[in-house]
């Protein structure tokens, strides 16, 4: 006759992944909590990815909006250069604010680290 020998192991920060709440983690809550974890990672990758996207794309849109404002006045259109003209403190304050939020969450949150 064999005696049947359960092991126990106590992780701490592991409390969240007893679903049924029965005070143990069976394996296959173990491997949701997992699961779990790693889609948070990569939605949170994700997310920084896509900050940054659209940080590079409002740069770039900070550089190239003069040329627009040039090329609408070559090609002879002096109401659209003037309306463009007349945007340009708004949009650059708007897309510096943009970046600057950009740029200061990520070094908040480089300095908790």
């Amino acid at each position: 006759m064999t005696e049947e020998v359960k092991k126990s192991l106590t992780v701490e920060g592991l409390e969240s992944a007893d679903a049924n709440g029965d005070g143990h983690i069976s394996k296959q809550e173990l491997d949701m909590h997992l699961e779990f974890k790693r889609k948070e990672l990569e939605d949170q990758d994700a997310m920084r990815d896509a900050q940054r996207n659209m940080t590079w794309f409002a740069l770039f849109g900070m550089l190239l909006y003069p040329f627009a404002v040039v090329l609408a006045d070559a090609v002879g259109l002096d109401k659209a250069s003037d309306i463009l003209g007349d945007m340009a403190p708004t949009y650059f304050v708007s897309v510096a604010a943009l970046v600057a939020a950009f740029f200061g969450t990520q070094a908040y949150t480089k300095s908790k680290d």
